[in-house]
């Protein structure tokens, strides 16, 4: 078989050998530094693995984040593995790599608590330096049942059960722990040296509430102490940047037991809100987008149509009007289509670009709420590209500048990802590879890395899901640049071509901010709260240094500002200007502005910048210029 390299090298080697000796084949230098393989574009693999059909193989080593999913999956057999040591009875049931560490889901008479970490954690760190190799065996869906019945492991039958019949199964063994899986793993145990539990949780097995309930241990693993040390400093500065306590703080939004996932905005959100979406419909209003706004709620054979009552019914609420079924929308698009097909179109007319701010519904269990992040109703800004085939590429490069020059202006650096074809889809495999295809192309005809996203698409198309990395370099899932070929065909949606035929459009479904509920969370996570000008509720706060001798004059100074369209306040309290300053800066409002008799005599002001701890004096007008110059340019 031939293996390919990344530099378009071309090695011959005997079927069945390993990604290790392929490896070695480079150096045994190299084969040490890896700790697995990309293989074919897109499957990750570990080294012990072997190959049986000629391939592309990228390797890759500890330092790039492919190799966090091999190290974090390999940290979870080994959590289990000690935790069946110590708890002999536990029930398994799936132990996955996550964005931030891994977990395992498990059945045991013992109820896990945080004073048992340590000792987990103990045990763990005592497996691994015992230098056990993750060993892969093939296996027959049969053995494998046989295997998982004897052993009374319920869950993992039950997991055999329901593949298909003509799936391939796996095993790994470390030390005494054997699983059912499909890799991929580090080589050996020897490499995770500093372990971390985090925290336990219930979790529905299989997601489902009527099932059993199981516990869930997270935790994260690292070659290094330091790494460790370090990841557990971000987790501490995270918890003083999080958005639900800054947000009440701030007076920014709450939630309320009457509406559980129904988040309210408060002034100060709302004021933060409008500015997203203004600055947002500025963009695309240069970009040829025109705003549309679609009923929330549509007769329910729509949504038989578009393919959500077969794929998403469960995420939708549903109501009753005139004896009538219908939905209440969880996604956009279907409203969009609708105003596509209300009059007829000439290949003259694409693209046309359809944008809308949409307010939509999408049921989450209670258990999965998440202050802003994970909520139950949420303002999408999503858009709708109809357009030729021909046009796909430029249309997506159209997107992908425009969240480039949108997501900088917040100082976000981002990573992409292609989200291929899930087990769960619509449509022909052969449609689903040209749009991957197109999508794929795309991302390197722009030069921009990107990683595949395996059987992660929407259940109508591939996409590409944009990961921003905030202010602490944590990854954050907003933009989607989604390809269908479906919803045109289901809705029999055409134009006229220059032959005067009927043809198809192809659909782009895009989202920039993802939803602004989410956007918003992470901003003041990205911020710690701390929003440049453009964006603060409260730019400025003027604090008279006498109420009685400067606060008339300052309520003047304060007008003008406001009659600018500045957001300015003025602190009339009866407390110390001390105390004024503390509680404007415990606000995070950008500015504090002093005046007294040497200001006012010379028409200046003294400015003290959040989080900042000296004045400057600066001559009023010039500091008001400057407020409506950086406001204006959102600097």
């Amino acid at each position: 078989m031939k293996i390919t390299f990344p530099d378009n090298r071309q090695v011959e080697f005997e079927k069945g050998t390993s990604l290790l000796d392929i490896a070695k084949s480079i150096s045994e230098g190299f084969a040490r530094s890896v700790e697995g393989a990309q293989v074919n574009g897109h499957k990750l693999m570990g080294l012990q693995e072997v190959l049986n059909e000629d391939s592309s193989v990228d390797f890759f080593k500890y330092d790039d984040d492919r190799a966090k999913q091999l190290f974090w999956h390999t940290s979870a057999h080994l959590m289990a593995a000690a935790i069946q040591k110590l708890y002999p009875g536990t029930k398994f049931a799936i132990g996955p790599a996550i964005e931030q560490g891994f977990y395992y889901d498990i059945e045991s008479e013992h109820h896990f608590v945080p004073e048992d970490f340590e000792e987990i954690e103990k045990e763990m760190l005592e497996i691994a330096r015992q230098k056990h190799d993750l060993e892969r065996e093939d296996i027959t869906r049969e053995d494998a049942l046989k295997y998982f019945e004897d052993r009374g492991d319920i869950y993992k039958v039950e997991l055999i059960n329901d593949l298909p019949e003509n799936e391939s199964l796996s095993l790994y063994k470390l030390g005494d722990f054997i699983d059912l899986c499909k890799g991929p793993h580090i080589t050996n145990t020897k490499e995770i040296k500093a372990v971390k539990i985090l925290s336990t949780a219930g979790a529905y097995w299989r997601g489902d509430s009527n099932r059993q309930m199981l516990q869930r241990l997270y935790g994260i693993s690292f070659k290094k102490q330091s790494e460790l040390d370090d990841y557990l400093n971000m987790l501490e500065e995270a918890k003083k940047r999080d958005h639900r306590m800054l947000g009440k703080q701030m007076k920014l939004f709450m939630l309320a037991d009457e509406g559980p996932g129904f988040p309210f905005y408060l002034p100060n959100g709302m004021i933060v809100k409008r500015n997203l979406e203004k600055f947002l419909l500025e963009k695309i209003r240069i970009a040829g987008y025109g705003e549309i706004s679609t009923p929330m709620i549509l007769n329910e054979a729509l949504w038989h149509t578009s393919g959500h009552w077969d794929h998403y019914q469960e995420n939708m609420y549903f109501t009753k009007i005139d004896d009538e079924d219908y939905a209440v929308k969880p996604m956009n698009c279907p409203g969009s289509i609708l105003v596509y097909k209300s009059e007829p179109h000439s290949y003259r007319d694409l693209p046309i670009r359809l944008s809308e701010l949409g307010l939509v519904h999408r049921h989450e269990l209670s258990g999965a709420l998440h202050g802003l992040f994970r909520v139950r109703a949420f303002t999408q800004d999503d858009a709708h590209i109809f357009c030729l085939e021909s046009q796909v590429k430029d249309e997506i490069k159209g997107i992908m500048n425009l969240a480039q020059e949108i997501y900088s202006k917040f100082g976000f650096e981002y990573k992409v990802f292609i989200s291929t074809r899930p087990e769960d889809f619509m449509g022909s495999p052969e449609l689903w590879d040209r749009a991957e295809k197109n999508l794929i192309e795309v991302v390197e005809e722009l030069g921009i890395d990107y990683t595949i996203n395996e059987a992660d698409g929407a259940f109508y198309g591939p996409k590409i899901d944009i990961q921003l990395l905030d202010s602490l370099r944590r990854p954050w899932q907003c933009g989607t640049i989604q390809l269908d070929f479906q919803m045109p065909q289901r809705f029999d949606m055409h134009y006229i071509d220059e032959f005067n035929e009927k043809k198809q459009p192809v659909m782009i479904h895009r989202a920039i901010y993802g939803s602004l509920e989410r956007f918003l969370g992470i901003l003041i996570e990205h911020y710690a709260g701390n929003f440049p000008l453009w964006l603060a509720p409260v730019q400025a706060t003027f604090i008279p240094v006498s109420l009685e001798h400067h606060g008339d004059k300052v309520k003047e100074i304060k007008q003008k500002f406001f009659d600018a369209g500045l957001r300015v306040e003025i602190d009339d309290r009866n407390e110390s200007m001390g105390k004024k300053i503390r509680d404007s800066q415990t606000s995070k409002i950008p500015y504090q502005l002093v005046i007294g008799d040497n200001e006012l005599a010379n028409n200046t002001v003294s400015v003290r910048k959040y989080s900042e701890s000296k004045s400057i004096d600066i001559d009023l007008d010039e500091f008001f210029n400057q407020m409506l110059t950086d406001v204006e340019e959102r600097n």
